[in-house]
């Protein structure tokens, strides 16, 4: 019975991992799936900060769409090396891709919000709309 449960280490670790873990996601280390985010409410508004090294700033997409601002990005990859006549003796190809949505307050001025890239930190300002004080009102029942 002890033959049964001994496992070679170079199966276990090579074969088993890549093609019996079936419902693993595959994540290589070098990639990142969900970055992290950072949020600050301040007096005048909201800034969220998202950490994504090594994206481009063209890769990012900013959307907002009934109170619901999603930010995404893709990027995919190919290289190829090829022998002396033309044919593959290797090609990769790597996709990466994420999304992350949040639900704004009603108290944001959507019209203003902005953002910017830079040492890997995409910055959004999500600024607070002006809040006059309102009268109560009485109404009268009839």
């Amino acid at each position: 019975m002890s033959n049964l449960i001994r496992r070679n280490s170079f199966f276990d670790d090579f074969i088993t991992r890549d093609l019996f873990d079936f419902g693993m996601p595959k994540v290589n280390r070098n990639e990142f799936t969900l970055p992290s985010v950072n949020i600050r409410e301040q007096e005048n508004g909201f800034e969220i900060h998202l950490a994504a090294p090594g994206v481009r700033k063209e890769d990012f997409k900013i959307n907002l769409d009934r109170n619901v601002l999603t930010i995404s990005s893709e990027n995919r990859t190919e290289n190829e090396e090829k022998d002396e006549k033309g044919g593959f003796t290797r090609r990769e190809f790597n996709y990466s891709a994420f999304s992350r949505s949040f639900t704004l307050p009603e108290v944001v001025d959507a019209e203003r919000i902005d953002a910017s890239y830079e040492d890997g930190i995409l910055k959004i300002n999500v600024p607070k709309k002006e809040v006059t004080m309102q009268h109560v009102k009485t109404i009268e029942v009839k």
